[in-house]
């Protein structure tokens, strides 16, 4: 996630984030990275018909998708899917994962979107553990 001009930072970018909060996912991902040794990225949009195997499809597009775990949120579905690769399915289990989501949701449901993400991004990454 990067923003292509500077906005003030309480200012949204494009899209439903300020500036402020898509630093703040940015450095969340990057930590997560780099602690656990994983690959964590987020999809923000509609997800085609079955929306699991839309995000299954777009998970299959990251950098290296044994190693990843995607956050796939469409808000105007109201639908989340985490998808974990192979390798990342043996740090993070699938419970991990629903629990994840719950919290996300809940953040969702009261209307922070990026607080939702953030969580999310936390505890999958303090599920997964050090590299």
């Amino acid at each position: 996630m990067t923003v292509g001009e500077v906005t003030p930072l309480d200012q949204p970018a494009e899209g439903p984030f300020t500036t402020r909060q898509l630093r703040h996912l940015d450095e969340a991902l990057r930590i997560a990275d780099q602690v656990t040794g994983l690959h964590f990225s987020i999809y923000l949009g509609t997800l085609a018909d079955p929306p699991r195997e839309a995000a299954q499809k777009l998970h299959a597009q990251t950098r290296d998708p044994a190693r990843s775990i995607l956050m796939a949120v469409s808000p105007d579905q109201r639908k989340l899917e985490i998808i974990t690769g192979a390798e990342a399915r043996k740090r993070v289990t699938d419970r991990d994962a629903k629990l994840a989501g719950l919290s996300m949701a809940a953040s969702f449901a009261g209307g922070d979107l990026a607080g939702g993400l953030m969580i999310g991004i936390d505890q999958l990454a303090t599920h997964a553990g050090r590299a």
